[in-house]
């Protein structure tokens, strides 16, 4: 990379064996191959590629074990910091925003606050009614279980990393059940991608949000399907501008980001929405080489 940017690099050693002879020349040629190779790669980048992969095991081995939805984990945010930085030190999983790896769908395995603010919508809402929103989200978040359940959340993002602007789509999904799973819908979020903003961020703007996949609808039989399919999506970021002008563009911070897993921050409250993803499956973004 021109950039002399490196994601998510797992170094290896290279050996080379040969059959032993009686003379043991043929063993000594490969020690010193061995040798040589083992030579090639600084002892500090392979230390500190060591430090990143093990940090990420045990940050990724948290998030399992703590159950999706909990919320806050003081332990958990330690971890991520402390990736974060050795991420930073070490040059790995950075420059998200032109590397291509963010391209492809990815599940969210940990957030700090509820399930549902790992979409860009309540980033624009919180915006929007900045003295009021806490207050509203209060409200639905009280809800207990099992009279609503939310989880999981995916998101799918496709970027050309190449063009400039950087430019894209985005689609933030989470599901949301209630009367006891009687009726699950997925609230769908479509957001445009603007801009890169710097080497790990990207500018996004809330263009729609609809609940899609109804069982409501669903146990309606083809009428359901035919409302489901027809009915047009909320313009909400529309919606949110005329609020507050400028409210429906919000800057998705990725902090971390390589082949399978990513940790990302809401720019507006960078130490309270921080959330970390596992990717399902890679994109068709492209990748700046």
């Amino acid at each position: 990379s021109p950039l002399g940017l490196t994601s998510g690099v797992s170094f290896r050693l290279q050996r080379s064996f040969s059959l032993p002879s009686s003379s043991g020349s043929d063993d000594a040629a490969t020690s010193q191959t061995t040798d040589e190779n083992n030579n090639d790669i600084p002892p500090s980048v392979l230390s500190a590629s060591e430090r990143v992969e093990e940090c990420k095991r045990d940050l990724i081995q948290m998030c399992d074990t703590h159950a999706l939805g909990s919320g806050y984990s003081a332990k958990i945010q330690r971890k991520i910091r402390d990736l974060e930085q050795l991420g930073e030190d070490a040059g790995f999983g950075q420059a998200s925003s032109l590397s291509g790896l963010l391209s492809g769908e990815w599940e969210l395995i940990y957030a700090s606050d509820d399930i549902t603010r790992s979409s860009p919508f309540f980033w624009a809402f919180r915006r929007a009614f900045p003295d009021t929103s806490d207050q509203i989200f209060g409200i639905t978040d009280a809800i207990p279980a099992p009279l609503k359940e939310v989880g999981p959340a995916t998101q799918t993002i496709d970027i050309d990393s190449t063009a400039r602007p950087v430019t894209g789509t985005f689609v933030s999904r989470v599901k949301v059940a209630t009367l006891g799973g009687a009726a699950t819908s997925m609230m769908t979020t479509r957001c445009t991608v603007l801009a890169a903003d710097g080497l790990d961020g990207l500018r996004l703007r809330v263009d729609s949000t609809k609940p899609e996949d109804s069982t409501v609808l669903k146990k309606l039989g083809p009428l359901g399907e035919l409302v489901n399919s027809s009915s047009p999506p909320f313009p909400s970021g529309e919606a949110l501008e005329r609020v507050a002008p400028g409210s429906s563009e919000v800057i998705l911070r990725t902090t971390y980001c390589d082949e399978g897993f990513r940790i990302t921050r809401n720019e507006d409250r960078l130490e309270e929405d921080v959330f970390v993803w596992r990717r399902v499956k890679f994109g068709s973004g492209n990748t700046l080489s």
